[in-house]
C-alpha cells in the first residue's frame, strides 16, 4: 500500500502514513515488555539486570545503524517526489553497500570491544556472565536489524509504512514465542533469550527484503543500477551521519546513565531495566510521527511543492493539541537562546551576555528587581538552560498532559500549565525570602 504524500489532504495522509508506525513500535515496546517479564519472572533480578544493562548499550549500537537507514530514507523520499526512478534505485544500491558494510565493521568492533562495554558499564561481578553470554549472542543480529531497518525506510520513502507493520507484528510473536521456548523448556538462560531475539530479526529481515523485491518490481534494481554514484553516495552520508548522531546521542547518554545505574547493584539495575522499557512508550509515539513528517517534507522537497511543506508545518501546529504547542513553544525558545548564544559567542561576547539574557528572562528572587521585570513571571516558564532540563521537563509535560487531556479539555490544559508556572514563581520567590536556607549564595541561580 503505497501513498503518495506530494497530494491530497496533509492531515489525512499525515495520519494515515503514521498510525503504521505508531503500532509497529507500539508492538515492539509491547515485546520488550513481555521479554522482561520472561526473563524477570523465570531468571532472577541478575539475570534481569544483565539484560537491561545489554539492552541500554544495544539500543545504541543499533540507533547508529536505524539512524544512517533514516537519513537514506530521506534522500530515496526526495528522488520519489522527483519522480526520478531510475536514480532512486541507483541510490539504494550505493546505500545498502555503504550501510552493510558498516553494519558488519560495527558488528566486529562490538564483539572486538566486548569486555571495554563491561567495564564501561560497570557490570557488577555477578552479572558478567549473564551479560557476556547475551551480548555474544545478540551481537549476530546488529546486521539482521539493519536488513530489516533499511528495507523498512526504503518502504517509507514511497509511502508505505503497512508492510514494515507487518513483519514487525510477525517478529514479535515468533520472538516471545521462543522466548518461551528457550526460557522455560530448553533452559538456556539469557543465552536463550538473546538467540529468540536474533532468529526473530532474521525472519523479519527476510521477510520484508522479498516483501520489496516480488511486490514492488518498479524498484528492483537493475544491473545498471550497481555501479558507484559518487555525488550521490555524498549526499546519502551527508544526510545519514547527521541523523545517526541524532539518533544516537539521546541513547549515548542513557548508557552512561546505566554505567551509573549499574554501580548501585543488580536489584536497581533490574528495576532501572524494567523502568526503561516502560519509559519507551512515553516516546515512540511522538517520535514515529517525526519521522512520518520527514518522509513527508522529503516527498514534498523532491517534488518541488515548497509551499505544500510550508503549509504542513503550520498545519502540524495549528491542528496540534494544546500539549504539542506547549512542547514546540518550550524547544523553539530554548533552540533560539542557544542560537543567540552561539552568535554571541562568535563575537567574543557569549560570556558576558548570556548571563545577562538569563537574568532579564528568568524570574529574579528579589521582588524590587520583579517590579522592574513583570514580564519574567510569564518567561521563566518556558526556559530551559540546558539540555537535560529541557529534556525532562517535556518528558514530565508529555505524560502530565496525556494523562490530563483523558479527563479535561486543551483549555483547560492550557490554563493548568500558566497558572502553576505563575504559583511555582510566587512560591520560589516567598521561600527565597522567608527560610534562609533557600537564600544562600550558592544556590541561588542569579
Amino acid at each position: 500500500m503505497q501513498q503518495d504524500l506530494t497530494q491530497g489532504s496533509i492531515r489525512a495522509g499525515l495520519i494515515r502514513f503514521s498510525l503504521p508506525l505508531i503500532a509497529g513500535n507500539l508492538l515492539q515496546q509491547l515485546y520488550n515488555v513481555a521479554d522482561t517479564l520472561i526473563v524477570g519472572r523465570f531468571l532472577g533480578n541478575v539475570a534481569l539486570a544483565a539484560v537491561g544493562s545489554a539492552f541500554s548499550l544495544m539500543i545504541l549500537l543499533t540507533s547508529l545503524v536505524l539512524g544512517l537507514c533514516m537519513g537514506s530514507g530521506v534522500v530515496f523520499s526526495q528522488l520519489y517526489g522527483e519522480g526520478n526512478m531510475d536514480k532512486l534505485k541507483t541510490a539504494m544500491t550505493n546505500a545498502f553497500c555503504l550501510i552493510a558494510a558498516l553494519s558488519l565493521l560495527l558488528t566486529a568492533l562490538s564483539y572486538a570491544l566486548l569486555d571495554a562495554f563491561i567495564v564501561l558499564l560497570r557490570v557488577p561481578p555477578e552479572a558478567v556472565p549473564d551479560i557476556t553470554s547475551y551480548l555474544r549472542v545478540i551481537f549476530a543480529g546488529i546486521f539482521f536489524t539493519f536488513l530489516y531497518n533499511f528495507f523498512a525506510a526504503a518502504l517509507r520513502s514511497v509511502g508505505n509504512s503497512f508492510a514494515s507493520l507487518l513483519f514487525l507484528l510477525l517478529s514479535t510473536v515468533v520472538n516471545i514465542a521462543l522466548d518461551l521456548l528457550f526460557v522455560l523448556v530448553l533452559r538456556r538462560g539469557v543465552a536463550g533469550a538473546a538467540l529468540a531475539t536474533v532468529i526473530a530479526q532474521g525472519l523479519s529481515a527476510a521477510g520484508i527484503a522479498l516483501y520489496f523485491f516480488f511486490r514492488l518490481p518498479e524498484l528492483r534494481p537493475r544491473r545498471s543500477n550497481f555501479r558507484l554514484d559518487r555525488p550521490l553516495l555524498s549526499r546519502i552520508a551527508s544526510v545519514s551521519v547527521l541523523t545517526s548522531v541524532q539518533q544516537s546521542i539521546m541513547n549515548f547518554g542513557i548508557l552512561m546513565v546505566q554505567g551509573l545505574i549499574n554501580s548501585f547493584g543488580t536489584v536497581v539495575m533490574a528495576a532501572f531495566a524494567a523502568a526503561v522499557k516502560i519509559d519507551s512508550f512515553a516516546y515512540m509515539p511522538v517520535q514515529d510521527f517525526g519521522n512520518a513528517f520527514s518522509t513527508f517534507v522529503a516527498q514534498n522537497y523532491g517534488a518541488g511543492k515548497k509551499e505544500r511543506i510550508r503549509e504542513g508545518i503550520k498545519n502540524s501546529f495549528r491542528k496540534g493539541s494544546s500539549l504539542t504547542r506547549l512542547i514546540y513553544i518550550n524547544c523553539g525558545i530554548f533552540l533560539a537562546l542557544k542560537l543567540i548564544y552561539i552568535m554571541m559567542l562568535l563575537l567574543g561576547k557569549g560570556e558576558e551576555f548570556y548571563p545577562t539574557l538569563l537574568e532579564w528572562i528568568g524570574v529574579p528572587a528579589d521582588p524590587e528587581y520583579l517590579l522592574s521585570r513583570p514580564w519574567t513571571i510569564f518567561t521563566y516558564m518556558f526556559t530551559q538552560f540546558d539540555f537535560l532540563h529541557l529534556l525532562f521537563n517535556m518528558l514530565w509535560l508529555y505524560w502530565f498532559g496525556s494523562f490530563f487531556l483523558n479527563y479535561f479539555t486543551e483549555r483547560k490544559l492550557t490554563g493548568v500549565y500558566l497558572l502553576g508556572g505563575l504559583f511555582g514563581g510566587l512560591l520560589y520567590i516567598a521561600a527565597y525570602n522567608i527560610f534562609p536556607y533557600f537564600s544562600e549564595p550558592q544556590i541561588s541561580p542569579f
